[in-house]
Parts: structure tokens; C-alpha cells; sequence
């Protein structure tokens, strides 16, 4: 059930094993994974192994993963996920990661909007959740501007620096 999704200026497609690089850089630069805790893919083997763990979970449909890259281009220059489903399938989680080289261009939030249009409206969700680093300003920029809002009342147990946005169709 997986689908490409097209914007104005971005194509969100399947991950590649040619995105190898990317993959390892989104997954081990410093500055990506400032305010992220997360295994890092610092070699060619450890960024495979990723992309086929994202391979097989897009196939179970457990996971829907986009590689984000700008039309016409085939380098990927972020990622978007829907993942961590409710039983019910009624709810999931947003991930996503961007290169420094393209912040501030508003490509996330292109990507955020087609992604929750795919949550909401293909897949049937009713909420979409998020969990960011509470000092991660940009995140929370982008998620308050997409109409998520701050759960004060819950806490991650697992990350406790981590809070929690929600958006409810």
C-alpha cells in the first residue's frame, strides 16, 4: 500500500539502497542527531541494514517511510515516517530528519502536510502523535505550525528531555 507522494517541489519516494550515503549521514552527523537519541548508521553495512529494516517494515506495512528529495533530483536530502501504529491502527507517530544544507526552505513542511494527508485521509488515522526534544525549537516550530499541540499532561517515559505533540482529525 505504499505510495509516492508528490508537492510543489518535492518528491517523497521510496528508500534506496543508492541512498546508503544519505541514510548514514541523516543517521550519524552530529548536528542532525544534536537533540536525537537514535542508533546511528556510521557505516556503508550499518546503513543497509537500516534501509532493509525499512524495506521489510514497508512491506509488513508497519511502517511508511519516504525519502524526501527535491523534484527532478534523485539525492535524498531528508526523511518522513508514519510508524509505532496503535493496534487499531487509529493512531501513529511522525518522524522525521532533514541535511542542514536545506533547513529553513520550508521543504519539511511541504513533506509534513502531504505526510498527514496520506495519515488522515488514505490511511483512516485519527491521530498523529510526535515526540521531539523539548530544546528542539525548529521541531516544535514546525509541528505548532502543522496544527499539532503541545500535550503538557503526558511525558515520554523514555525520554523524559522528550515531550509530545498531537494532532487529531
Amino acid at each position: 500500500m505504499f505510495k509516492e507522494l508528490q508537492s510543489q517541489r518535492l518528491s517523497l519516494r521510496k528508500l534506496k539502497r543508492r541512498d546508503w550515503e544519505a541514510v548514514s549521514f541523516l543517521r550519524s552527523d552530529p548536528e542532525v542527531n544534536r537533540l536525537v537519541v537514535r542508533p546511528s548508521a556510521e557505516t556503508k553495512e550499518d546503513a543497509l541494514a537500516f534501509i532493509e529494516k525499512i524495506s521489510r517494515g514497508i512491506r509488513e506495512e508497519e511502517i511508511f517511510y519516504w525519502a524526501i528529495s527535491l523534484k527532478g533530483k534523485e539525492e535524498m536530502v531528508g526523511s518522513i515516517c508514519l510508524w509505532n501504529f496503535s493496534v487499531d491502527r487509529l493512531k501513529t507517530e511522525v518522524g522525521y530528519d532533514l541535511h542542514p544544507a536545506f533547513y529553513r526552505k520550508g521543504i519539511m513542511d511541504e513533506a509534513m502536510k502531504k505526510v498527514m494527508s496520506f495519515g488522515f485521509e488514505v490511511l483512516g488515522v485519527k491521530q498523529i502523535e510526535a515526540f521531539t526534544h523539548r530544546d528542539n525549537v525548529g521541531s516544535r516550530r514546525l509541528l505548532e505550525k502543522n496544527d499539532f499541540r503541545w500535550n503538557e499532561a503526558r511525558k515520554d517515559q523514555n525520554q523524559l528531555h522528550n515531550v509530545i505533540y498531537e494532532i487529531k482529525k
